[in-house]
Formats: structure tokens, sequence, C-alpha cells
């Protein structure tokens, strides 16, 4: 089993994602990370899936997914992609662990977008390993709250969605 990135462009109209991700559902698959976000062209989507599976399941799912009317364009994104997620974790904190989290904070090159007394959010960007390592460090404080956006991802050099 191994993971990989699926993108997707799309018709930005109402519906469609939730004929894309149907499309897993049935087919018993399960979608790891989904972000979707407008395009250049207000008309179209971007739609980035991360899942994991045997060659099998990707080939399946990027042959139903080109069969959708809505769906212009699939790819599997290559290993070396530039990859990316977000993160906001809300911590407690207090006099004796402030230093400590916002060492943590400044050798992850994160930043601390919300703060109060007894509390700060910190946004964390990068690949999920670095995500999942701040979380890691995060978890002898008290974690109050996290989001994590899922992956978005670009194939490297001049290599387009709609050139490949």
């Amino acid at each position: 089993m191994s993971k990989f990135i699926i993108a997707a462009k799309v018709d930005n109209q109402i519906g469609v994602l939730t004929r894309v991700t149907g499309l897993f559902t049935r087919r018993g698959f399960n979608i790891d990370t989904l972000t979707v976000g407008e395009t250049e062209n207000p008309e179209s989507s971007r739609i980035t899936i991360t899942m994991t599976g045997d060659e099998y399941a990707r080939d399946q799912m990027i042959n139903q997914l080109k069969k959708l009317v809505n769906v212009k364009k699939v790819e599997i994104l290559e290993p070396e992609a530039t990859k990316r997620e977000l993160m906001l974790i809300k911590v407690r904190h207090t006099a004796e662990t402030r230093t400590e989290i916002m060492t943590a904070v400044d050798v992850f090159r994160a930043k601390v977008v919300d703060y109060s007394a007894n509390e700060m959010c910190i946004e964390v960007t990068g690949d999920s390993a670095k995500v999942d390592a701040f979380v890691a460090l995060m978890k002898p404080f008290e974690i109050m709250e996290m989001c994590r956006t899922g992956v978005v991802a670009l194939d490297r050099g001049g290599v387009t969605l709609l050139n490949k």
C-alpha cells in the first residue's frame, strides 16, 4: 500500500464535490485528505486528494473520475511534487511552559497567530511529516483544539495539470 496524490480540475459548480467524493464511497476507498479551491479561472476548481491504496485502487479511481462530466482533467502527482499542509493548533500555556512552546514555534518556523494569557494559537505550514512532528511535540502540553487543511500540491517546474 502506498500513498498517492490525485489532482483534478473540475467545473466550479454546485454538487461536483459530492459526485467526486461519492465515487470513493461507492468503491469503498477512504480519502486521507481533501482540499478544494477555486483556480486562476473562477469557472474551475482544483481538488487535491490523498489516498492510500495499491495500483489497482489508484487506477480505478483515476478512470472513474475521468468519466464524470464536470471533471476536466485528472492526474497523479509525482512523489517529488511540492506539497504543503496548513495547521492551526491551540495550546494551553503557563509561565513555566511558554518558553518551551515558543522555542518549538521558532524551530519549526511556525507563527503565533493568536495569544491570550493562557492559550495561544499557532500556525504551522509544511509537509505532513513536519505538521505531524509539531503535533507530537505539543502533546505534553494541553492541545485544546487543532484543524488541518489537508495536502495541497503542485508539480515542480513548468509542468501543470493542463499540460501533462
